[in-house]
């Protein structure tokens, strides 16, 4: 159930990302509620997966889906640019997660 937890709280870390662009300052009620709720979200769901697996692998994984993800969807969604350099970044992340799970 931890893998679980963190895999959904890694999802609200992107919600809250993306809702955090579109509170523009929260400036705008409802993207700002959002990210206030997502961030809660994602921080609650985040302690109940560290209860169960090392922090020293459910931390970095919560933080490289939140980045892979936000990545993503920022290319996706707000049409930012997904340049040869950032996807080789993106590439290095998802290796040192994978390296840091086999070490675990």
């Amino acid at each position: 159930m931890a893998w679980a937890y963190l895999i959904i709280a890694a999802l609200f870390e992107v919600v809250f990302a993306l809702s955090m662009k579109y509170s523009d300052g929260f400036s705008r009620l409802w993207p700002s509620i959002l990210t206030m709720v997502s961030v809660s979200a994602s921080f609650t769901f985040l302690t109940l997966a560290i209860k169960d697996l090392p922090v020293s692998v459910a931390y970095p994984v919560w933080t490289a889906i939140g980045t892979l993800g936000t990545v993503l969807l920022g290319a996706l969604v707000l049409g930012e640019a997904l340049s040869p350099m950032k996807l080789v970044c993106v590439v290095i992340i998802v290796i040192g997660i994978a390296g840091l799970k086999v070490a675990a």
